[in-house]
């Protein structure tokens, strides 16, 4: 989904946001949660979320392979072959993915959200 400035979002599922807390910040006197279904605007979208630490391993692990994979021996070679195997589906979903933006939401109540991640937000 591209989000883009003024576009109309709501929240698909609950989200938890942390302790409230009144006066003394070591006294919590609730947990704030939004709930599914809230609607509101995108008032601004932030730069990529980064990568995963899987993904940055799997692009570190091909760069070597292909770099100096013909100069291991073969039991490295096939060991790293197995290890950039493993990663695979966090790489491939990576990239159907694409490059994910934060955003942030100024929902209807008033309440701001920032530094959303755009897979819990559906437009409307």
């Amino acid at each position: 989904m591209t989000l883009e400035e003024g576009r109309r979002v709501r929240l698909a599922e609950d989200l938890g946001i942390g302790e409230a807390v009144a006066g003394d910040p070591a006294a919590a006197v609730g947990f704030l949660s939004l709930g599914a279904g809230l609607e509101g605007t995108v008032e601004r979208v932030d730069g990529e979320l980064p990568e995963s630490e899987d993904v940055r391993e799997y692009q570190r692990l091909a760069a070597l392979f292909a770099d100096y994979g013909h100069t291991m021996p073969e039991a490295s070679r096939d060991r790293l072959e197995a290890q950039i195997a493993a990663l695979e589906p966090q790489w491939t979903a990576h990239r159907e993915r694409g490059n994910l933006a934060t955003v942030r939401v100024r929902w209807d109540n008033g309440l701001v959200l920032d530094g959303t991640h755009p897979d819990v937000l559906t437009p409307l």
